[in-house]
């Protein structure tokens, strides 16, 4: 029998083990990307005076010679994999090879220039995409090999997953101290609204604001809306990140997210009181749905480093809602004749 876990009076046993990062020097791939660039934030904010930001305009992670260079150069103490090739359902459908590869061969280089070069502690983001089609909500990390992932974005998914499994194997030959963390859909200020390869709830944002600008009656939403997911504001999973680098270092993977899931539906409805759009749902049946339900058991993060998602989802949605209008591209109109 395993001894249940004891917390002492002052504080839990995750508090006792907390890094202190002022004078460590931490690399973040994909650091001026959505995510990326509030781990950065969150960093500073937490002592790390000057965590090195990984670009791709820099380096190329593709390549073995740039991944090694970066590394060799920078001699991290702490290295944050966050970048990564990533889309909604359409460009997952249009693009499976690429994110399957280029997540896939970026990561694992990664993982290996860490491990040539002595990196303390590496922390792999995979992703929720990673669990099975039909796995049981909430979403527990024990059941991530209970089957095949959602069909649409099963590439994506099992190149993180091999992530997972690269992590543990140098964990377990080599010595390795690699975590690995899977937020859930993440939305907040900065986000991607290209409609080609936003998620649902940028994606959503761009339509409504759009329509109710050109006064359009509708707009059209891929599937019937009956799906639900769960959305973790993007700056309470920067928050998760860091508190699991600086409290976490165990071999099991984690789930990052808010314990709350909502229909696709009932987002739209949210979405469009929000922003103002008075029109109607066009609701596309012959597009895919994705996965049928998204809900995480959110527990481990707590129990093992102190992690809750703090910002309501209303309060998330609204100030994402602001920063698109405060700094999308102004609307072109015609010259008068």
């Amino acid at each position: 029998m395993v001894a249940a876990k004891r917390y002492g009076p002052l504080a839990p046993e995750w508090e006792t083990k907390m890094t202190d990062l002022t004078d460590k020097s931490v690399v973040v791939t994909g650091g001026a990307g959505f995510l990326g660039s509030h781990i950065v934030e969150e960093l500073h904010r937490r002592g790390c005076n000057d965590p090195f930001v990984v670009r791709s305009r820099d380096f190329d992670l593709t390549s073995s010679e740039a991944v090694d260079s970066l590394i060799r150069n920078t001699r991290p103490d702490i290295l944050i994999h966050a970048a990564a090739v990533v889309g909604g359902i359409g460009a997952n459908r249009a693009r499976p090879g690429e994110f399957f590869y280029l997540n896939a061969i970026m990561g694992i280089q990664i993982l290996e220039a860490a491990r040539r070069y002595g990196v303390k502690k590496t922390v792999v983001l995979g992703t929720i995409c990673s669990y099975p089609k039909f796995t049981p909500v909430p979403f527990r990390e024990d059941d991530l090999w209970d089957g095949y992932p959602e069909e649409t974005n099963a590439p994506y998914g099992i190149a993180k997953k091999a992530l997972l499994v690269q992590c543990q194997a140098y964990r377990q030959q080599y010595g390795m101290n690699t975590i690995f963390l899977m937020p859930v859909n993440l939305y907040g200020p900065r986000d991607n609204f290209d409609p080609e390869s936003s998620h649902v709830i940028p994606a959503l944002i761009r339509k409504c604001v759009e329509a109710r600008d050109e006064g359009e009656r509708a707009i059209e939403i891929w599937g019937d809306g009956s799906p639900t997911r769960e959305f973790l504001y993007v700056k309470d999973a920067a928050k998760g990140v860091v508190q699991a680098v600086l409290a976490y270092d165990e071999p099991e993977p984690v789930n990052l997210g808010s314990g709350r899931e909502i229909s696709i539906r009932e987002l739209a409805h949210r979405i469009a009181e929000l922003t103002g759009f008075k029109g109607a749902f066009h609701w596309d049946v012959t597009k895919p749905n994705g996965q049928p339900r998204r809900c995480l058991d959110v527990s481990r993060a707590r129990t093992e480093f102190g992690f809750t998602a703090e910002t309501p989802f209303d309060v998330g949605l609204h100030e994402t809602v602001a920063w698109y209008e405060a700094n999308r591209p102004a609307p072109v109109h015609a010259a008068a004749s």
